[in-house]
This record gives C-alpha cells, structure tokens and sequence, in this order.
C-alpha cells in the first residue's frame, strides 16, 4: 500500500489515491495503527483522494483514533497539493461529507474556498473546575468552540485539564467540539487547537482557524484579511467574503510535502 505523507502548517496526514477502489473498505480499519507515533507512521488524520471527472474529487477523511470527520481544513488543503502533484491539477473542486470545496493549488500555497459556517452560536460562560472562560461554537462542517484568552505565556501554557473540559464540556450538543484558543496582537491572531478524535493539542486546525478569524472580524479584533499564527509557527490567512462571522471564506496557506511511502503489509496485517 502505497501512501503520502503531507502537513498543513504542522496538522500532518497521510494521503492516499483512491485510484484503487479497495482502499474505502481497507483504510478505516488501519487509520489508528498508522497514525500511531511509536507503532505506525503517525499522523493527525487519514485522507482518501477518489477522483473522478476533469478535476474533481471526493475526500473522506478519519481522525487519527479512526473516527470519520465531515471535513478538516488542513487535511483538504493538503489533499488538493495531493492532487495537484500527483494528476497535474491546479484548479479543483473536492468534494467533502461538509460541501464541495473549490481549491487551488500553487506551488505550496493552496487556497480553499469554504462555505459559510452551518451554525453560529452566541457567546456562553463555561465552567472548567475553578475556572471560567468564555466560548462561542460555530460548526464549519465540524463544530468549534472559539476561546479568546490573554495569557502572557501563551504558547507555552498546558492546556490540560482546561481544553478536554471544554472539548467535551456538558453545555456543548452531543459530540462536544474541537477547541481554539485565540489571542489578539497586532496584526495577526494567535491560535492554539485541541481537536476531537485526536484528543490532544495540534499544531493547527484549519477550520477552527478559519472560525477564530471570523469570531476575530466579527467582534473587530482585527481587521479582514486575518493572519492566523499557529502553533507549527507557519502561518494561515482567512479572508471573510462578507459580514463575519455568517459568511464564506477563504483559507490560504501552506501544504507540504513531506514523505512518499510504501507501508509494510505487517503493519497493515
């Protein structure tokens, strides 16, 4: 079983091309094995790139526990710099369990352009143990809780036990959702993510980037187009394509190649 391995501003995945037709049945049964960091290959995620027409894909995707996910922003970036190195495509639509996404890829730098986020919550008050913080949720294809925050030290702060409480926090719908936190600096905003299926700190998470951005033009943290700093030091851009936070957007940034690989049917078996 051949493979790619990819990064999005340090979310990193392994991708592979739906070419051949085993793959959908074969894949979720292997995600965790080999996104495991000791005992696999490791990776954040799992992307299956079916294509089909001119330019045009389907992409499915699995959290790195095996669990399937509607969209990851990243991972869709990092599937069209797939596609663009593998079947010669520069302009693309990819079709996700979310919405179809069009796509472009340029050298590194891919720009997605993303519908408008299907929820958009008020702000609540979150209990954590002894501490509060306040969070908004909007579901970009997956459900994020924005979590704006001023710690001096920032990204060097443990983000346990807060981010699992509020990952799976009892206020939140069924499933709980992946949690960024944010700080506004001049001219860019900070973002650190915990993500559901993973369950620990990533280096970014792409839609959540793409949700604190809005929050951030929404509530006049910063004006559009924001540069979101993430925690791999790369850095994403989210332009809002009308009135945030209820509006499309588009997300450019980095996909990078990293690795191509034929994994050993004992790791497979």
């Amino acid at each position: 079983m051949r493979a790619a391995k990819l990064h999005g501003a340090g979310n990193d995945f392994l991708l592979f091309d739906g070419h051949d037709a085993s793959l959908q049945e074969r894949l979720p049964g292997v995600v965790a094995r080999l996104c495991h960091r000791r005992l696999g290959i490791g990776a954040d995620g799992v992307l299956l790139v079916v294509p089909y027409g001119s330019t045009e894909a389907r992409v499915l995707y699995w959290n790195s526990d095996g669990s399937p996910a509607a969209f990851c922003a990243n991972g869709t970036r990092c599937a069209a710099r797939f596609a663009a190195r593998r079947w010669g495509w520069e302009s693309m639509v990819l079709h996700t369990p979310f919405a179809p996404v069009p796509a472009r890829a340029a050298a590194k730098e891919v720009e997605l352009g993303l519908p408008a986020p299907l929820e958009v919550g008020a702000w609540h008050d979150l209990e954590v143990g002894s501490e509060t913080v306040r969070g908004r949720r909007l579901v970009l294809g997956v459900p994020h809780l924005v979590v704006p925050v001023d710690w001096a030290d920032f990204w060097i702060r443990p983000l346990d036990p807060l981010a699992p409480g509020l990952r799976a926090h009892p206020d939140l719908p069924p499933g709980g959702a992946n949690v960024t936190f944010v700080r506004s600096q001049v001219g860019v905003l900070e973002a650190r993510s915990f993500e559901r299926g993973i369950e620990a700190e990533t280096l970014s998470c792409g839609s959540g980037d793409v949700a604190a951005a809005l929050v951030a033009v929404a509530e006049g943290w910063l004006p559009p187009p924001v540069e979101v700093r993430t925690a791999s030091g790369r850095t994403l851009r989210v332009a809002p394509d009308g009135k945030a936070p209820a509006c499309s957007s588009r997300l450019t940034g980095p996909a990078e190649w990293v690795a191509d690989l034929e994994i050993a049917a004992e790791l497979l078996a």
